[in-house]
């Protein structure tokens, strides 16, 4: 016997079903981020719940314990974590995701006796696994834990595809038969199929295919709605699919590429790879006197954040050059890229975590137009969401990707801490142009530097 009845096991999983909806509403805004992630938890906590008082459960006791021990390692994680890595907890939560669905699809598998079942629960093996394991691997890259450069070698194209027919060959193995022996080698075919879709990315494409993975996670979840019988999972992996797919389609449109160049552009060239290796050719560099002098006389500054100001956790001190230029009468706004940092709403979130504005970001489209009436644009540890190489350029690895048109400005400042290109790996020709100047150092230790210029004019 249960505590809650069929009926009212359908009206809690209506509302935490409506509750992802909303909470998927309440992200795609920075003011209503907060709230959406609160009403998504609740929404998670409603589910759970209703799955204990609904189910007739065995081993609750373990069951409980896997609970507490996750919650016990999962918590301090997410708290403690930098907001220069949360891309990477993304992809290690989104594989831990895909990784249950596919141990969950591999145990149902015992009791599958129609074939649709087969279907959906080998569909959920397979996408799983190959989330699981790309996820890891993209992890792996972000960490710096091996390269973040495409790892390409001969034959890996023949190896992919070799993978991958074997992977449906024993799909339909399984679904005609219901081998388990068949369906832990189908693991092994998607583990290893993840791995090998994800090493040939690299650099700036890699928080990319996290997304995409993110989406692979969402339809296995859905499927293992199907196989299990339960709506709630079903509804809510399709939202994630759908949410995933429609975000890596949007982050593969602000780096101007397709997701198939993306996957398979290494296999050509066409990768967005990361180098380290710096330019040795003369720039105007600056002191941050000077820089204090030319934002202090300026009537209209926009700055452009990206992960170097995220890396130096300068987020709070550059809240603080903005009051102060505003309190001179300076115009003072932040020119957000779709994919600055290292995921879509990554300045968003750091910004507001120094409790900048929200009137103050502007979105690539609203703020390129005022690029012209600018009389500094201040770039802090941004690269490729600037270089003009991607309208002037063809094929250069970013050509075609929507930039930040700050060299429209009559003034342009760039705050590096050295001349390293960025992800994409080529040089950024506006480094070298008459109206740039150049302040080297840690971004957050600059920019106070410059505040404090600033305050003594």
């Amino acid at each position: 016997m249960t505590l809650l009845s069929p009926t009212w096991t359908a009206i809690l999983y209506l509302v935490a079903a409506v509750c992802f909806i909303l909470a998927l509403k309440g992200l795609s805004s920075p003011k209503t981020a907060r709230r959406g992630n609160l009403i998504g938890a609740a929404g998670a906590l409603i589910a759970v719940v209703t799955v204990f008082l609904s189910s007739r459960l065995e081993n609750v006791p373990w069951i409980l314990m896997a609970i507490a021990v996750g919650s016990a390692v999962a918590a301090p994680v997410a708290r403690r974590v930098q907001m220069t890595q949360m891309p990477q907890l993304v992809a290690l939560f989104n594989g831990v995701g895909g990784g249950a669905a596919a141990l969950v699809a591999l145990l149902e598998l015992g009791h599958a006796d129609e074939p649709w079942v087969r279907v959906a629960a080998v569909f959920t093996l397979l996408v799983g696994a190959v989330s699981f394991a790309g996820s890891l691997v993209t992890f792996a890259k972000l960490q710096e834990l091996m390269t973040t450069r495409p790892v390409v070698f001969p034959g890996l194209p023949v190896i992919m595809g070799a993978a991958l027919l074997a992977a449906i060959a024993a799909s339909v193995v399984v679904v005609a038969t219901g081998s388990a022996g068949v369906a832990v080698v189908l693991l092994v075919l998607g583990l290893a199929t993840g791995v090998l879709l994800v090493l040939p990315v690299g650099g700036a494409d890699v928080p990319i295919v996290i997304s995409l993975l993110n989406a692979f996670t969402g339809l296995a979840v859905a499927a293992s709605g199907l196989v299990l019988g339960n709506v709630l999972l079903l509804v809510a992996g399709t939202l994630v699919g759908a949410s995933g797919t429609i975000l890596t389609r949007a982050m593969a449109s602000a780096m101007g590429r397709s997701v198939a160049g993306i996957l398979f552009g290494a296999f050509r060239g066409g990768s967005t790879a990361g180098s380290t290796a710096a330019s040795d050719r003369p720039v105007r560099s600056s002191s941050p006197e000077d820089v204090a002098v030319l934002l202090r006389y300026a009537q209209k500054v926009l700055i452009v954040p990206g992960y170097g100001l995220a890396v130096a956790q300068g987020q709070h001190t550059i809240a603080e050059l903005q009051a102060a230029l505003e309190e001179r009468g300076i115009e003072v706004a932040f020119a957000i890229h779709p994919v600055a940092g290292r995921m879509p709403g990554h300045m968003n979130v750091l910004l507001a975590e120094a409790n900048v504005a929200y009137e103050s970001l502007k979105e690539m489209s609203e703020v390129n137009p005022e690029f012209k009436t600018a009389d500094v644009a201040l770039v802090v540890g941004a690269n490729d969401v600037v270089n003009p190489a991607a309208k002037s350029t063809p094929g250069s690895p970013i050509y075609g990707m929507p930039i930040l048109e700050v060299e429209e400005a009559r003034q342009v400042v760039f705050l590096k801490r050295s001349m390293r290109p960025g992800f994409a790996g080529i040089e950024n020709e506006l480094l070298y142009e008459p109206q740039t100047t150049l302040l080297f150092g840690d971004a957050k230790d600059s920019l106070a530097k410059v505040l404090s210029a600033v305050k003594a004019l």
